[in-house]
């Protein structure tokens, strides 16, 4: 390893005395190895004689702004025994998959982590830490490793929850943007290069706005959903541009003058208002009164509408990619009975129903089960499938059996998984069930959850991990979306 000079073993062994000083300037070259979910390159000193004498190695160093095989100096910002954080000081030797940031407030707004790497690196980054949680947390790897998929690396997100900030008023502004990287603080930023540009346009605007409202110091939040066109085919203009709903949460009651304000602003940028005065529950349009946000399968003929406050993936390309791929891996027959597990307003249960015999959509959330049934009878559905609400975070064996057979599961859980539905399985599999599907495909936010996912359904519920991959839902960010395909072990 290129490293640790005596400059450095000095400064780590101050550290460890408890001084812990920061912003020490360390000029000894040090070359960067690996790269962690933060986008952080690592290094690692060689070890002191202390070190040495224990029998350790070298201190880790996580430097912000490095990259694999990068030859840096660095800043130390903190310290800890074991590891120092630091940030890039002089790059002596580039990566070849250095790229130059697009947004002119990266490294400091906390949305994008990864703009610096080449997208393609980010891709087989994102796939590299699936297949590694896979083997050291499941200890298995899948038969078949599935093409990473991409898509728009720019102007995806279809969603933002932006933060409003008022401790510049006495300068004259709000902050309105992405809080900054693990802090309290919001980014001053103008525009946003992963948001679509009549958005990202929009950014100033709603600074002006805000400062205009009798309220400002008491509207901490704006929401932002973005639909497609009513129709984009038209030559109506008002029909072939998406549709922006922005939520204004507001603390407290708008003044006659601030509903004008909120009115002219819509108006003038053709965008849909609504207000959340409390909990989500209380989200509603204010102006225009009526409108209808949407987004489309075309594969599958589907139309989904939704409310801003739903939850709906925020890049609309890539989950048209995720749909189809989903479906096709499930290898849907005409008479199977299918269940989707974590349905949430359909996005699965409503095409995987073009396909199936019939399907049954289970989701925790009574509004997003209620909102699912609607979006049944908005695509002529209703006969072919069925939604319930259930708690899927307590599931039994008796719970499994009340939904009855399926040959075929889909399971879209959140960031914790689907572990009681796993060891449910499990514990079918040792009663010999008939109930247990043939085949899984679980669609993941968290390669860690998966991956402990795997080992019960691998090593306990009879189940192969046949193929999976990455889909990169989140370009430029550290969120590893991803998808396994599970078939039952044959009994011999």
């Amino acid at each position: 390893m290129e490293a640790s000079g005596k400059n450095i073993s000095k400064v780590s062994h101050l550290m460890r005395r408890g001084d812990k000083p920061v912003n020490i300037e360390v000029t000894e070259p040090v070359k960067v190895e690996a790269l962690d979910l933060d986008a952080q390159g690592i290094a690692r000193l060689a070890p002191n004689e202390e070190e040495l004498a224990q029998g350790q190695s070298g201190k880790v160093i996580f430097i912000k702004g490095a990259l694999p095989t990068e030859l840096v100096t660095y800043t130390i910002t903190s310290d800890k025994a074991r590891f120092s954080k630091a940030k890039v000081r002089d790059i002596l030797k580039p990566a070849v998959f250095r790229a130059e940031p697009k947004c002119a407030v990266f490294g400091v707004c906390g949305g994008c982590t990864m703009q610096h790497l080449d997208f393609r690196a980010q891709i087989a980054m994102k796939q590299r830490v699936l297949e590694d949680d896979l083997q050291h947390i499941a200890k298995t790897q899948p038969e078949e490793i599935l093409r990473p998929m991409g898509g728009p690396v720019w102007e995806y997100r279809q969603r933002a929850r932006l933060s409003v900030v008022n401790r510049s008023i006495k300068k004259g502004t709000v902050l309105i943007g992405f809080h900054e990287g693990k802090s309290g603080y919001v980014a001053d930023m103008l525009a946003c290069e992963i948001l679509p540009k009549h958005v990202s346009d929009l950014l100033p605007q709603m600074r002006k706005l805000v400062m205009g409202l009798s309220i400002v110091d008491r509207m901490p939040q704006i929401e932002i959903a973005i639909g497609e066109p009513e129709d984009p085919n038209s030559d109506d203009p008002k029909k072939n541009k998406p549709v922006t709903a922005l939520v204004f949460r507001n603390l407290l009651p708008l003044s006659s003058a601030d509903e004008d304000l909120l009115r002219a602003f819509a108006d003038l940028h053709q965008v849909w208002i609504w207000l959340q005065p409390k909990g989500i529950e209380t989200v509603a349009p204010f102006y225009p009164e009526t409108g209808m946000l949407c987004y489309r399968l075309p594969e599958f003929e589907i139309e989904m509408p939704f409310r801003p406050a739903d939850f709906t993936q925020v890049n609309h390309m890539m989950n048209r990619a995720l749909v189809s791929r989903a479906i096709r891996l499930l290898e849907v027959k005409v008479s199977d009975r299918v269940l989707d597990l974590f349905c949430g307003l359909g996005n699965f249960t409503l095409p995987l129903a073009r396909k199936a015999k019939h399907v049954l959509g289970i989701e925790g959330l009574e509004t997003l089960t209620n909102r699912a049934k609607e979006n049944a009878v908005h695509n002529g559905l209703v006969d072919k499938v069925n939604f319930m609400k259930s708690d899927l975070f307590e599931v039994t064996t008796e719970t499994i059996a009340s939904w009855g057979k399926a040959e075929r599961w889909l399971m879209d859980p959140p960031r914790e998984g689907a572990m009681e539905i796993c060891k449910a399985l499990a514990e079918l599999h040792t009663q010999k069930s008939d109930l247990l599907p043939q085949r899984i495909v679980y669609v993941s936010c968290n390669p860690k959850t998966l991956s402990r996912d795997v080992e019960i359904l691998c090593r306990h519920a009879g189940y192969t991990l046949s193929s999976a991959g990455i889909v990169n839902m989140f370009p430029h960010t550290s969120h590893v979306e991803s998808m396994a395909v599970f078939d039952r072990q044959k009994v011999l």
